[in-house]
């Protein structure tokens, strides 16, 4: 396969630039009507807002002092900085006066509230101002205002309202004068990254390239010695060994950033902290970053990751414990973490297109990510297990709800995950019925996708152009697509010799009227796991495109474990369920476990089994209807290809 010079510089499009239909544009119509509505209700319900309004009392401590040393409650600006950034991705999508003014007014509760040397935290303004940056390993002082720079991106792209991003500005100048190597100032970092992906957006929205310049100084100081965290604990009169994780490697601090081999520690941070050292290597074409970046994402996606692109099978730590640990029932695969692994991917894209990241992305954001969020918008995961004995469901807020705004905003914002441009490319990373804004060289151009797909794979692009361009477009071919066919204006173009580290780039002059045609097979496919996978020993699961299917027992009954998937693939029946907004289900013939066991718990001879049907549905929309059973890895039986 052709490969290209990393020396390219991709940024995704605005949210603004791309109008979202199709699947996606389902699940942004779901977070118009419910979800970005929900938040804020939430929010309010627990208190947030209440404790950004200095006209009344600080609330004091509303959750308790933890084991840890601090409460959930420290990062309540977080969670009002990633329900703002939805409200605002919603509100371009739909106009929402009410939901627009109560975003205003939190808004201006912060621009009040707010140090008159920039500093703002609800936190350590109004219940604990003696402990300010006393603790960045972990009161996430950082990340709380990497959340609202986000917010505030969002917000002003959105409404053109820049009073938040002003704020955040204010806040991030003050942080540029606080943290650096110059004297006085703190060599430190935090300990749950986000800041560092944040300031990168601040910087292209504003055109700031100090903001850059932070941002590069937290990931290049993170993991150095001496260690930040242990001068501060000793500073602070704390035992530097005394605390809950008791291994800097829960934050991936344990080594500098670009000596860093094993994804390790808690999945989100590192998935946050690989987001931003991407941007960092995209800004400023740094070969160490990206090199640091390969190395990990290949020791993730080899050993550490679920078929789902769900990560972090332990609940103990949110995150890695050893190579090829893969539990199902006991997955913990926080929706977040999917989240994050959506957002590196993405940015590992801006040196340009490639569908190792792209194909992941892909996975991580149909299977691990949208599960998050049910189909009316109004309950969520936190845990994203691989099975279920049925008692595992959604529900409606939790005492550290970062996944609700988390899968929201992202999916709100899908677009900008879509389509990336350079100064003579875009590139289709993802596919979904849309239209894509973008300039190239003076042309005003837009892109018109018209596909079904996931549950479909022809895919039409139509090019409109105020005046003749020569640019390329890159189509991701996913590495699964056998038989993908290419068409520019009818003609069949060699797919091969297009390709591109797994993308077809097609350039030339375009026109208006001009249009590609591109068509990738959707058929069943199996996936058996690496053998040192023990708990996928002997079973199989099944995709068809980018989605991971399972059974449940709705369609299929319980004693999902004594199904057993026979026969060829290809005779997959396809069925549209209404109930699951179009989602194809596949109909395949397996066997089944009788229960003739009767009171015995062991015996010498095996069950008997009967040949069935069994139904499969998408794994992002399962609990979706009645609840029950769910299996994603069922039993392998004889398959054959004729």
């Amino acid at each position: 396969m052709n490969t290209m010079k990393r020396d390219r510089q991709f940024r995704p499009l605005p949210v603004p630039c791309v109008d979202i239909h199709g699947l996606f544009g389902d699940r942004q119509e779901a977070i118009c009507d419910t979800t970005a509505e929900t938040l804020l209700d939430r929010c309010v319900a627990a208190g947030m807002i209440s404790a950004i309004d200095t006209r009344q009392p600080s609330p004091g401590i509303v959750i308790p002092i933890q084991p840890w040393g601090g409460t959930t409650q420290m990062f309540w600006d977080s969670d009002l900085g990633k329900s703002i950034e939805t409200v605002a991705y919603s509100l371009y999508r739909r106009k929402n006066p009410k939901l627009e003014a109560r975003v205003d007014a939190i808004i201006d509760m912060y621009e009040k509230m707010q140090d008159e040397d920039g500093y703002l935290n609800a936190w350590f303004q109004r219940v604990q101002p003696d402990r300010r940056w006393t603790n960045l390993r972990d009161h996430h002082e950082l990340y709380c205002a990497g959340h609202l720079i986000e917010g505030a991106v969002a917000y002003f792209q959105a409404t053109g309202k820049r009073k938040l991003l002003d704020i955040m500005c204010r806040y991030s100048d003050y942080l540029i004068q606080t943290f650096g190597r110059g004297e006085g100032q703190l060599r430190g970092y935090c300990g749950h990254e986000e800041i560092e992906l944040a300031l990168v957006k601040l910087a292209r929205v504003t055109g700031q390239k100090k903001y850059l310049d932070l941002s590069k100084f937290f990931v290049d100081e993170r993991g150095r010695e001496p260690h930040y965290f242990t001068e501060e604990t000793i500073r602070d009169g704390r035992d530097p060994a005394n605390f809950i994780q008791k291994t800097y490697e829960y934050s991936q601090s344990h080594l500098p950033v670009r000596d860093q081999k094993k994804v390790v520690g808690h999945a989100v941070r590192a998935m946050y902290l690989y987001a931003g050292m991407a941007d960092i290597a995209t800004e400023y074409s740094d070969d160490t970053l990206t090199a640091a970046l390969e190395t990990l994402w290949d020791d993730l996606t080899t050993k550490q990751m679920y078929v789902t692109g769900g990560i972090g099978p332990a609940a103990s730590n949110e995150g890695f414990t050893d190579y090829y640990d893969l539990p199902n029932e006991s997955a913990y695969a926080e929706t977040c973490a999917s989240v994050g692994l959506v957002f590196w991917a993405n940015r590992m894209l801006g040196r340009g297109p490639n569908r190792r990241y792209a194909d992941i992305m892909e996975q991580a954001l149909y299977n691990g990510a949208m599960s998050g969020l049910s189909l009316d918008g109004k309950t969520f995961f936190y845990e994203n297990p691989l099975e279920s004995a049925g008692k595992h469901h959604r529900w409606v807020w939790h005492h550290c709800p970062c996944c609700p705004p988390n899968i929201a905003r992202l999916l709100a914002s899908i677009g900008s995950y879509m389509y990336a441009v350079s100064e003579d490319e875009i590139a289709v990373h993802l596919y979904g019925e849309s239209n894509a804004r973008f300039n190239i060289g003076g042309a005003e151009i837009e892109l018109g996708q018209k596909t079904r797909y996931p549950w479909n794979g022809a895919i039409r692009f139509d090019v409109t152009t105020d005046k003749t361009a020569r640019f390329a477009i890159s189509l991701r071919i996913p590495e699964w697509a056998d038989g993908a066919t290419l068409r520019v204006n009818g003609e069949t173009l060699d797919l091969t010799a297009t390709m591109i580290d797994g993308y077809a780039r097609i350039e030339r002059d375009w026109k208006s009227s001009d249009h590609i045609d591109l068509d990738i097979p959707l058929v069943p496919r199996a996936l058996f796991a690496n053998p040192l996978v023990r708990q996928d020993a002997g079973r199989i699961a099944l995709m068809r495109g980018p989605m991971v299917y399972c059974v449940e027992a709705t369609d299929n009954g319980e004693g999902l474990n004594g199904i057993q998937l026979v026969g060829n693939l290809s005779h997959a029946t396809t069925t549209e369920l209404p109930e699951l907004r179009g989602a194809v289900a596949l109909d395949l013939p397996v066997t089944r476990d009788q229960f003739d066991w009767g009171d015995a718990l062991y015996r010498t001879s095996p069950p008997k089994n009967e040949k069935s049907t069994a139904r499969f549905v998408p794994y992002p929309f399962w609990d979706n209807r009645a609840p029950g059973e769910m299996l994603v890895w069922v039993r392998a039986g004889e398959l054959n290809g004729e």
